[in-house]
């Protein structure tokens, strides 16, 4: 009899890890595919970490399309494996994250964070927290199991069809809306009641799944809170490639409400926020982080090394010892274990998208903050509102208070990642012949000075004598090369970007053009 391998109507992709779980196009995570990776997950976690048999597994979602079919293929492979599945719904990953920590359990989040709809992602925590990368190799291992294991199997035996999807049909459990109360029940237990009194929030809603938790949760601080946007469409905002139709739909929105104390959003799976100040201004995460690290008197950050200078300074000034990591949460959340165990007692983190996650339990205002090192998008956007209400200030306000340096961060798509690779490869040495070679393409023609340094801890990223920063880094999991850039002007670090991304004759396809001509 054919096996289930042999009977298979398409060619299989293996999803992949990036900075942070599995992203993949949907095309490709076929009910099979993601079966066999929740599966491989699970063995894992019984192999690795002790998982008892009939242990309950907790599964959330976004709200992508693909995401309902998914969220089905995870509850059987739950269920599958032995264990009890509790399904908590469509709510941000952080909901699900944290009531899954408080009950020491392994959770599984569906989601594709900010990336278009055609793909999606599936997101594994174990019972302390999210998966790291140390554990990806042990997981592949036993995802390689399982797979090889199904596609033995006889076709006619097999619980996949040759297309991948599932033969028989399969239902979610009845919603669990617990983890969603205690999401809640902990901003309550730290924010006042009158907290954000008199302010007028605008919430940018789109698709983000945390749309109509952020309304409950504004109004608990006291906000009148109004709605925008929201959209039946999947929208894949990004904190980190905001665009210029985003930037100027948020001085629209601005202009619309005069009156308004802030505009705030978060991405799809609400663990990346956007602060927008009254006059429309988008403030990056990586300073967002530093007012949050200000108000939680941190005494230790970790953050990624895409972040602006400025950040550094800002810890440095307060005596707040910091660290910078490569990109992803995983490192992070590495980091912030360390400086646990080395003695520091207010630990924090955050990426540059604006996530931000606590080591361990913080006493803010005399009750606990309980720790939760996965991304968050709720407390930044609090903290920040808090910060200016305590201080008298406007939104900008706060963030003027920080060394004026400023940011942007791109894109561009389509970009061979076998390039990525050469490049990496090619500029991963801070020599003499490095710089002369980035600085060809990076040149005075586009006002760039010359390159003093280069760093490589995660991506290329260059200093320049005239105060410039450019950062390129290569996505973890699809065919993209990122830019992020530091200057002493808003407009400059936008002209870095923009000259960088440019198509077709970009500072990027300039350097793709020359590397493949040395091929």
């Amino acid at each position: 009899m054919p096996t289930l391998l042999e009977t298979l109507t398409y060619q299989p992709v293996e999803l992949a890890f990036g900075t942070s779980g599995l992203r993949g196009l949907v095309t490709d995570m076929t009910d099979l595919e993601c079966y066999i990776n929740a599966t491989g997950f699970l063995r894992f976690m019984a192999q690795a970490e002790g998982l008892a048999p009939a242990s309950t597994v907790y599964l959330a979602g976004d709200l992508r399309d693909s995401t309902p079919r998914i969220l089905k293929v995870m509850a059987k492979a739950i269920t599958d494996s032995g264990h009890h599945v509790v399904y908590s719904g469509l709510v941000p990953t952080p909901t699900v994250a944290y009531y899954a920590l408080t009950k020491l359990s392994a959770c599984i989040m569906v989601t594709g964070s900010h990336i278009p709809d055609d793909r999606n992602g599936i997101k594994f925590y174990k019972a302390d927290g999210e998966v790291l990368k140390d554990d990806e190799l042990s997981i592949k291992e036993a995802v390689a199991g399982v797979r090889a294991e199904l596609y033995a199997l006889e076709a006619e035996k097999s619980e996949f069809s040759g297309d991948g999807s599932l033969k028989h049909h399969v239902t979610l459990p009845p919603e669990d809306a617990t983890a969603a109360h205690d999401y809640k029940l902990r901003f309550r237990d730290i924010f006042d009641s009158d907290a954000l009194a008199g302010k007028k929030v605008v919430l940018y809603q789109h698709s983000s799944v945390g749309r109509d938790m952020y309304v409950d949760m504004l109004q608990a601080m006291g906000a009148t809170v109004e709605t925008v946007g929201r959209s039946d469409k999947f929208v894949p905002i990004d904190t980190e490639n905001v665009t210029p139709d985003d930037q100027a739909y948020f001085k629209v929105l601005a202009k619309q409400h005069p009156d308004a104390f802030a505009i705030v959003s978060a991405d799809g799976d609400a663990d990346r926020p956007f602060v927008i100040d009254e006059t429309g201004v988008f403030h990056r995460g990586d300073v967002l982080g530093a007012v949050v690290a200000d108000w939680l008197d941190a005494d230790f950050a970790g953050y990624p090394v895409s972040a602006s200078d400025a950040v550094d300074k800002h810890l440095t000034d307060r005596h707040i010892h910091w660290q910078h990591t490569k990109i992803g949460s995983p490192y992070v959340v590495s980091v912030m274990y360390n400086a646990l165990r080395a003695g520091s007692k207010r630990v924090v983190g955050w990426e540059v998208n604006g996530g931000f996650l606590i080591g361990g339990d913080l006493q803010v205002n005399g009750k606990t903050l309980k720790a939760l090192p996965t991304r968050d998008a709720f407390l930044p956007i609090a903290a920040a509102l808090v910060t200016a209400v305590q201080s008298g200030k406007p939104i900008s306000g706060i963030f003027d208070e920080l060394s004026q340096r400023f940011t942007q961060a791109g894109l561009i798509n389509d970009f061979p990642t076998e390039v990525s690779k050469q490049i990496i490869q090619r500029y991963s040495e801070d020599t003499p012949e490095a710089r002369a070679a980035l600085g060809q393409c990076f040149s005075a023609a586009h006002g760039f000075g010359n390159i003093t340094k280069i760093n490589s801890l995660d991506g290329v990223r260059m200093y320049f004598d005239n105060g410039d920063i450019a950062h390129m880094r290569p996505s973890g999991n699809a065919p993209q090369l990122r830019i992020y850039s530091v200057a002493n002007t808003q407009e400059r670090a936008d002209e870095i970007v923009a000259k960088a991304i440019a198509e077709p004759g970009g500072i990027f396809r300039a350097i793709e053009a020359d590397l493949q001509k040395q091929v």
